[in-house]
């Protein structure tokens, strides 16, 4: 579905990728690895078109889409949850919902789309008129994946959905990501820092150091792995 080839990215005078190359098959969940500053957030967001690439080249469906508006991304289906939540935290639970439905003209699917967000999370069901700033960290992080899927993603692009939240809430939300996946088949993207829950639902992973993919596997040779081991799980 996506295919990213040796891409380059800087920031200024600063390179911020170099020679990235990663693909994503349909219905697939790939997770990206590395420390602050690796350069998984900046791939991302050249995904997204929110950072400019000055070598390779993004492919979507066999469309290249490097140097395509980051609205139009959003329109072809590639969605992200950014780092940090980024809600709007003024409006209510559902403003925000109907805010991640915003190409769309289909009233109809919007609605069962509502209802959707809301079987997977009950909580902003119950919360639904409620600021988004008063909720709880976990809730804004279920309020954020649950504002993406109202755009319908085709392709979903997560970015450290665990940051700041309790071990318990993080399961709770891997295991809704997961079934997204093995349920409506949904592709997904992501970037965690917790390595043992990204390449524990993973079916493949890239490891990233200073803008550099440095090992790529599939997620279950990459647990077993003893330098990813070391520096990722912690044994």
């Amino acid at each position: 579905m996506l295919q990213v080839k040796e891409i380059h990215a800087s920031y200024g005078p600063i390179l911020a990728l170099r020679d990235v190359s990663l693909e994503v098959p349909e219905h697939g969940i790939i997770s990206m690895l590395g420390a602050n500053g690796a350069g998984k957030s900046s791939t991302l967001r050249a995904i997204s078109g929110l950072l400019r690439i000055s070598g390779g080249s993004i492919e979507f469906e066999g469309q290249r889409i490097d140097h395509v508006a980051p609205e139009r991304i959003v329109e072809m289906g590639i969605i992200q949850v950014p780092e940090g939540r980024q809600l709007f935290t003024d409006l209510t639970v559902l403003e925000n919902l109907r805010l991640g439905a915003y190409t769309r003209r289909d009233r109809d699917g919007v609605r069962a789309d509502m209802q959707r967000v809301f079987e997977y999370f009950p909580v902003l069901a119950e919360r639904q008129k409620q600021s988004a700033g008063t909720l709880s960290g976990g809730e804004q992080q279920m309020l954020a994946i649950g504002r993406a899927l109202m755009g319908r993603p085709r392709l979903l692009l997560l970015d450290e959905p665990s940051l700041g939240l309790a071990p318990i809430v993080t399961r709770e939300i891997f295991a809704i990501v997961s079934a997204l996946n093995a349920e409506e088949g949904l592709t997904i993207l992501l970037v965690e820092q917790n390595a043992r829950l990204a390449l524990g639902i993973a079916q493949y992973g890239y490891v990233l150091e200073t803008g550099t993919v440095v090992l790529h596997d599939t997620g279950k040779s990459l647990q077993q792995d003893e330098a990813v081991r070391r520096s990722y799980l912690g044994y």
